[in-house]
């Protein structure tokens, strides 16, 4: 069962093939290894963990929202965080008429996001205001949901990076560490195991 751990950059669609007249690049600009599909999805503009399989009941796995999966995004955000701010991501907001399911979300120290790598091109800042970053982690994926979520609290997004996928309860999640914008790595012998253990356990919800 051939599954990769890509960190995708910005500016590169979820998808090996190039949209005819798109500004951005596909997957098959990063990745020359037949017969693998992402499982999920970032937009164009975010960064971050994106799994490729070969294996299509993996692919469905990972991606059906019943299952409820953590995702974690560390996101640059325009303005100072408030606690308040905070409360309300994690008790759910109401996003174009439908409430958001329950989340985590943090403050974020410098000394875990000082040493990110510049993201290409860089985001755009403005002198007069301040950012921050905060991490938030949810268990469904609505378009552009992180997005519309920190819009709400008055936080707009400047910069969204998936961090870790968490597939399955007291086991370490698949993440980015090791991974540089644009590499990709075979997923280790131990996390084969955890994916094969996974679809066993095909028909536990979360």
């Amino acid at each position: 069962m051939l599954t990769l751990l890509l960190n995708k950059p910005f500016g590169v669609l979820s998808q090996f093939t190039r949209e005819t007249g798109s500004r951005w690049g596909s997957l098959a600009d990063l990745v020359n290894v037949p017969n693998v599909y992402a499982a999920g999805r970032l937009d164009a503009d975010s960064e971050g963990l994106l799994i490729l399989t070969e294996n299509g009941r993996l692919q469905q796995r990972i991606t059906d929202p019943r299952f409820g999966h953590w995702r974690t995004y560390w996101v640059q955000v325009e303005g100072l965080i408030e606690e308040s701010q905070l409360t309300a991501l994690e008790q759910g907001l109401v996003i174009q008429g439908q409430r958001t399911r329950p989340a985590r979300a943090a403050s974020l120290d410098a000394d875990l996001w000082c040493d990110l790598p510049e993201r290409t091109p860089p985001i755009r800042v403005r002198r007069s205001i301040p950012t921050s970053w905060l991490s938030i982690s949810l268990r469904e994926g609505r378009n552009r949901q992180v997005r519309r979520m920190t819009a709400a609290v008055g936080l707009p997004t400047l910069r969204l990076i998936r961090r870790s996928i968490d597939l399955m309860d007291g086991a370490p999640p698949l993440s980015l560490e090791g991974l540089e914008p644009g590499q990709w790595r075979p997923v280790s012998r131990t996390e084969q195991q955890r994916l094969k253990a996974l679809l066993k356990n095909q028909g536990a919800r979360r």
